[in-house]
């Protein structure tokens, strides 16, 4: 039932005149050998091409060929100004046996031979016959790997002695879309993936605990926690692991002899797996089941239905990242550490795995809007209503704003040349791209932004194009002077009182002196403790926000004129003029966006 439902979801995505993705059909046997910590592979991928265009190659991502010394993920660790504490010198002093390896040894297209090349973490393939609009084709390949060394996202016995992070871990078909192809070479950062159905057998110790994308086929031959009732003992010395994941455009799994598997339920029936190690603080884990049933909740809510009927927090990795109905945290951290590390990852699984933006050229959306409602689900949870729940994304992305380092968020994600500057853009600025969004069209539209947003381009590619057109309509107000001055380039805000115009105390002069224009709010205060707000829209957005309480709405304006002054209304004395007292303008200034008046 659940694989015809989401067959169904696939083929509706071709309603679109205007959109169109491929589609994938994964098939892979794997047997691994857990005492070297190596695997034997075949896959076949029934690939069609949606496309008006002809398919005369293909790509491959072989991700783990990146854990190699001198290897561009070994070489640009080592030159950047600030490597990743994680990763620093630590590819170039592997040991053999600890690389990571990818090697393909066979590759046909529909039965035949093909013509293929491999550049360290890509694969090109030359098709026999082009793969034409509308049509199917199959590959067919056989590979060896080696898990390496746990040092990024992926690999074996990681610091909390997890036997295998199997992330990245397998060829993995390049997306092409209306942009062409994206081949990038692995070097650390995010992916982009083909849509599809993943049919995944793993055979492997039969002591071995295996969680990670899918929903297991074979529970009753299996155990270990996904059912009540173990199975009778048998001779063999391994279990295949038949899972099957539907509609997702990666897989990812791990495995351990010691975990701990339990299974809590959501409140909108989601099956919430855990698996941990007894080492960890296993008090923190049964707490963490109960806060993520809140967590689900919350998202469902704030953003959209969770559609799979599944998800997994797992033990594993090198800090946290999504994957397909999964996360790999890890899980020896204080309890709020704990339940955040949850929360992000657990968010990605709608602002990734289900709105599935090209992260590597997009991270601010893919990490940001996360980030964002992160920060809310994490209040939801803890029963908190900070006045500014994004405080610390504002205060990071300060630090970039004034730091020199920053760069326009179009940069891939991989070419920043600081990762500080990466972090806090795709993160910090992109969390705040969105609250300030609900200071420029209203809090209740963004969370109807975000709503139609999931509606619209779930189990799609969204463009930061098709999120602003979203906010444009539900708003009719216009946003590409936003979207173009915020994420495309590095300029930033700057208002101020002119404190000489408030001799007259009833003529207010504001300036702006920088050069991202905003519309304006400014809240002026009496003597006797009433106050009034003026709005002042910039002339882009052609519209005016709308105001549940009474203000004075004022001429928009002029993006090119860095004054705008206006007369307070009535009589009363004035006490203070203040711009934006919410602080939700990422005005790097704001010592001069407060004035009292003796």
């Amino acid at each position: 039932m659940i694989r015809t439902i989401f067959i169904l979801l696939a083929f509706q995505l071709s309603f679109s005149q205007n959109y169109w993705q491929q589609h994938v059909e994964y098939e892979m046997d794997i047997v691994v050998d857990v005492s070297d910590f190596t695997y034997d592979g075949n896959q076949s991928i029934i690939y069609t091409n949606n496309s008006n265009d002809t398919i005369k190659k293909v790509y491959y991502h072989l991700f783990f060929n990146a854990f190699k010394p001198n290897s561009q993920m070994d070489i640009r660790s080592r030159t950047i100004r600030d490597p990743d504490r994680r990763v620093g010198s630590r590819i170039v002093a592997l040991e053999e046996k600890d690389y990571g390896d990818i090697s393909v040894s066979a590759l046909k297209q529909d039965g035949k031979d093909v013509y293929y090349e491999v550049n360290e973490t890509v694969l090109l393939a030359r098709l026999n016959k082009p793969l034409l609009p509308g049509k199917k084709t199959k590959l067919s390949m056989v590979f060896t790997a080696q898990v390496p060394l746990q040092i990024r996202r992926s690999g074996k016995l990681n610091k909390e002695g997890i036997d295998m992070t199997m992330t990245q871990w397998f060829p993995k078909l390049a997306e092409y879309d209306s942009e062409g192809w994206h081949p990038n070479p692995y070097i650390g950062r995010e992916f982009h993936g083909v849509w599809g159905n993943y049919s995944v057998n793993i055979t492997i110790d039969k002591d071995y605990v295996v969680g990670g994308t899918g929903y297991l086929q074979n529970a009753n031959e299996i155990g270990h926690g996904y059912t009540e009732k173990e199975p009778k003992e048998n001779d063999s010395k391994t279990n295949t692991w038949k899972f099957y994941a539907p509609n997702v455009h990666d897989f990812a799994w791990a495995a351990d002899p010691d975990y701990i598997h339990d299974i809590k339920k959501s409140e909108s029936g989601v099956d919430l797996h855990f698996f941990y190690k007894p080492t960890v603080n296993v008090e923190d884990w049964k707490k963490l089941q109960e806060d993520s049933v809140l967590l689900m909740k919350y998202f469902e809510e704030a953003i959209g239905p969770y559609p799979w009927k599944q998800y997994s927090i797992i033990q594993g990795g090198d800090g946290g990242m999504e994957y397909a109905m999964c996360t790999m945290i890890t899980g020896e951290r204080s309890y709020p550490s704990l339940l955040g590390v949850t929360a992000h990852e657990m968010a990605h699984a709608w602002f990734q795995h289900l709105l599935a933006t090209n992260e590597a050229k997009h991270a601010w959306m893919d990490e940001g809007f996360t980030e964002y409602i992160t920060s809310l689900s994490e209040n939801y949870v803890n029963n908190e209503s900070p006045e500014f729940p994004h405080k610390s994304s504002y205060d990071r992305y300060y630090l970039l704003a004034k730091s020199g380092f920053e760069q326009a968020q179009t940069i891939h994600s991989d070419r920043y040349d600081y990762n500080f500057a990466y972090g806090a853009s795709a993160y910090s600025k992109g969390s705040v791209f969105l609250s300030q969004l609900g200071y420029i069209i209203g809090k209740e539209n963004l969370n109807k932004t975000l709503r139609r947003y999931y509606d619209e381009f779930k189990f799609k590619h969204p463009t930061p194009n098709d999120f602003k057109r979203i906010a444009e309509k539900v708003s009719d107000l216009e946003l590409e002077w936003y979207l173009n001055e915020w994420t495309r380039t590095p300029h930033k805000i700057d208002y101020g009182i002119d404190i000489s115009s408030l001799e007259d105390e009833r003529v207010i002069t504001l300036k702006r002196k920088a050069r991202i224009p905003m519309p304006i709010e400014v809240v002026v205060s009496f003597e006797d403790g009433s106050s009034d707000m003026y709005y002042i829209p910039n002339d882009l957005l052609h519209g005016y926000k709308t105001f549940k309480n009474e203000v004075y709405l004022m001429e928009p304006w002029n993006w090119a004129s860095t004054e705008y002054e206006f007369e307070v209304q009535g009589n009363k004395k004035v006490s203070k003029v203040e711009i934006d007292p919410s602080k939700r303008i990422a005005d790097v200034n704001q010592m001069d966006n407060s004035v009292e008046i003796n």
